[in-house]
């Protein structure tokens, strides 16, 4: 993900104490020319955002696609618009800096402070963004639904899982020689299923119904969960730099015992919290009051070593089972429309594709690596496809493809890959790049397996036909 300055578990200011230093040292940066080029910036950001999410859902591709492939034309690869100073970058490579400098009173010595500054608060704001992001996407979870999900999609699930999170890890360290700490982070970005892609793919082709579509659909949700945990556990494991089989024990069982003690004890909570909000007479009481439920549980799984996202999916699954479900998830949206387009655009800005120019000879491990997780991002789904049991003749290619696109979960591990410091720029890019193949293929496959094959009807569908024989007798 060449993301974010600073790691999503908010220990970017302390990353970053050195750069702020070093700018102090160079001159006092001026608050109202800080004030100016974050706004600058942000008009940039969401300029960027809307313009590559309209071309992007002309052509039925996920808006956040455009999202992150502007990112790359105004960042660090194309456009030096939007670029941060851990990429070795300074005031003069950014080109919003310059017309800072020839719109204001702002002078050459005192750019790098402002610079340094205004990347930092831009930092912040995508990371409060990815907050937001998770906790959204835990209020659309089901959890009476992930509760009942049937073995099959559990088994779908978790061999599309550890399928390539084992393929990745190993190949990344065994063939290519690849760091322990990098390869297990580019191995745990490839387990994730962006269930948005596929849900709307087979709403439009109308599978969303079928056995195969509810397969895909529960395993994809059940993929969130289990993926959220894998960041959470592998997140936290950059920040000890080593792998140690206590450690990861320790994580894997408190990411565990923190998310179902967060949905149990949510569940005690939540009469309480809905009494106090129906007494509340102030504006936004409901939104404000479910902040502060998820900045809470994110700031408890910060402190214990997992990541903020993890809390603010917990808060999202607990509020998901209240009666003000509805109400909140419309309140939330324009929250995450304003916050959530800054990490996205921040991730592609941070992207440095010129690694994988296939023109420069050190160039060639960032394309082969992205060649590799390719392969294994769709051999690592497809596979899961035969795990189903009990389903004879049902259309298994279509299960496994299904589960390719990564979409905006992909990018959430790419963010705090970046974020940490754990991947290299080949590796970045080659993250990056997965991400965006299997996002583009996904869709025109899933038409494809399902146009020339055939399923196994659903229940409702086995019914009806029934019916209708025993009519024509």
């Amino acid at each position: 993900m060449n993301l974010l300055p600073s790691t999503l578990s908010f220990s970017s200011v302390r990353t970053h104490l050195p750069i702020l230093a070093a700018a102090t040292d160079a001159g006092t940066a001026d608050d109202a020319l800080v004030l100016a080029g974050v706004l600058l910036s942000l008009a940039v950001i969401y300029f960027t955002s809307k313009l590559g999410g309209e071309i992007c859902l002309r052509l039925n591709l996920p808006p956040v696609l455009g999202e992150l492939i502007g990112g790359v034309a105004i960042g660090v690869s194309a456009l030096k618009l939007l670029v941060f100073p851990e990429g070795s970058a300074d005031a003069g490579d950014s080109l919003l800096m310059q017309f800072l400098q020839a719109t204001s009173a702002l002078t050459p010595e005192g750019s790098q402070s402002v610079f340094a500054v205004q990347s930092e608060v831009i930092s912040l704001l995508s990371e409060l963004g990815v907050v937001i992001l998770l906790f959204e996407i835990g209020l659309e979870s089901d959890l009476k639904e992930l509760i009942r999900v049937g073995p099959q999609a559990a088994l779908v699930a978790v061999v599309g899982v550890v399928t390539p999170f084992a393929l990745g890890t190993a190949g990344l360290v065994y063939l290519f020689h690849v760091p322990v700490i990098p390869s297990v982070f580019a191995g745990a970005a490839l387990t994730a299923t962006s269930i948005g892609i596929t849900a709307k793919v087979l709403s439009e082709i109308d599978r969303l119904n079928s056995t195969e579509g509810q397969i895909i659909i529960g395993a994809a949700v059940l993929d969130d969960v289990l993926g959220i945990i894998v960041l959470a556990v592998v997140a936290s494991l950059v920040k000890t730099g080593e792998i140690e089989i206590s450690n990861v024990i320790y994580l894997i069982i408190s990411a565990g015992v923190f998310l179902i003690g967060a949905i149990l004890l949510g569940r005690f909570l939540i009469p309480f919290f809905i009494r106090l909000v129906d007494t509340m007479k102030t504006r936004g009481q409901l939104l404000l009051a479910s902040l502060v439920f998820a900045y809470i549980l994110s700031y408890t799984a910060q402190v214990i070593q997992l990541e903020a996202i993890l809390g603010a999916f917990a808060a999202g699954l607990v509020l998901a089972e209240t009666e003000k479900r509805e109400e909140l998830a419309e309140q939330i949206i324009p929250v995450a429309d304003i916050l959530v387009p800054i990490f996205f655009v921040c991730v592609g800005a941070k992207t440095d594709l010129s690694v994988l120019n296939p023109t420069v000879p050190s160039n060639r491990e960032g394309l082969i690596l992205a060649v590799f997780l390719m392969v294994v991002a769709i051999i690592g789904k497809v596979v899961t496809g035969w795990s189903v049991f009990g389903q004879p003749g049902i259309n298994r290619l279509a299960i496994g493809i299904g589960m390719i696109p990564r979409g905006e979960v992909g990018l959430v591990f790419l963010g705090v890959g970046s974020a940490s410091g754990a991947l290299s720029k080949p590796t970045e890019a080659a993250i990056i790049m997965m991400v965006i193949l299997t996002t583009f293929l996904a869709p025109p496959l899933l038409r494809i397996v399902f146009g020339t094959a055939e399923t196994v009807p659903t229940v409702e569908e086995a019914a009806t036909e029934a019916v209708e024989a025993t009519r024509k007798q």
